[in-house]
């Protein structure tokens, strides 16, 4: 078996879930390292849509903002911003919004505004950017993120995004018809919403992974499905493609050559 880190099983998990058929927006990060592993190895046919306005980029390298030209570079189409949320987004013809969080609860709410008071913040964060509107107008919504207290929380500090809110049918009650966060991966476990509470709940350890090690690493009492599964671990052909995107991407971005 080749060897792995923690956070290449979380990469690797994530791209798992995507299919060639997916419309899919991209968060900077994880997210957009996930479905880029996923474009190059089982899902060419994706279709990858970032905030600026990119439909159908395929970055040779990952970007470092939205803003990045590779993106614009490698795409089919670049449309104005107002017209990739109103059109695409809000018209409902994005699948999948992948997202990363600075703080997340177990229904799956999203911060990326602030740790601590709004008015005294301990960290200002980015913001929600487009993440709001992701979070409520894509089809459904994959969330990945590196496991610790502070990050799992049983309450966030600002709702940016949100997720099934407080539970169960809080999402219809307000008229939003998506379904909403259906995915967490973590660099230890893979989560997925119980289908009555909404409260997000372990359904696969990556390997090597205890109940006890996710336990200490979130902020609330933890939930395991009662057919825990083991995650598969990467491939070869996964772990090369990874690596392999991610060098051309430290070169780059160093001032080297991608190739």
């Amino acid at each position: 078996m080749t060897d792995f880190t923690p956070n290449e099983m979380m990469t690797i998990a994530a791209s798992r879930a995507l299919t060639s058929k997916d419309v899919c927006f991209v968060g900077i990060g994880a997210p957009s390292a996930a479905c880029n592993v996923a474009r190059l190895t089982h899902a060419p046919d994706i279709t990858l849509i970032y905030e600026s306005g990119t439909i159908g980029t395929a970055p040779d390298v990952l970007p470092l903002s939205i803003g990045d030209g590779e993106l614009c570079e490698t795409a089919v189409s670049t449309v104005a911003v107002p017209e990739m949320f109103r059109y695409w987004l809000q018209g409902g013809r994005i699948s999948i919004g992948f997202l990363g969080a600075a703080q997340i609860d177990k229904f799956g709410n999203i911060n990326t505004t602030v740790i601590g008071d709004y008015h005294k913040p301990k960290v200002r964060l980015p913001g929600g950017g487009g993440a709001p509107e992701i979070a409520t107008s894509c089809g459904e919504i994959y969330i990945t993120l590196k496991q610790a207290q502070r990050s799992m929380v049983e309450k966030i500090d600002f709702f940016t995004s949100f997720g099934h809110g407080e539970g169960g049918d809080h999402r219809q009650r307000l008229g939003i018809t998506t379904k909403g966060p259906a995915l967490l991966i973590t660099d230890l476990a893979i989560w997925k919403p119980d289908p009555v509470t909404r409260e997000f709940t372990v359904v696969s350890l990556h390997p090597g992974v205890t109940r006890d090690m996710v336990q200490e690493t979130c902020g609330w009492t933890v939930k395991f499905a009662d057919n825990l599964e083991e995650t598969p671990a990467p491939t070869e052909l996964e772990i090369t493609t990874l690596r392999d995107l991610q060098e051309r991407t430290r070169r780059a971005h160093e001032g080297g050559k991608a190739a």
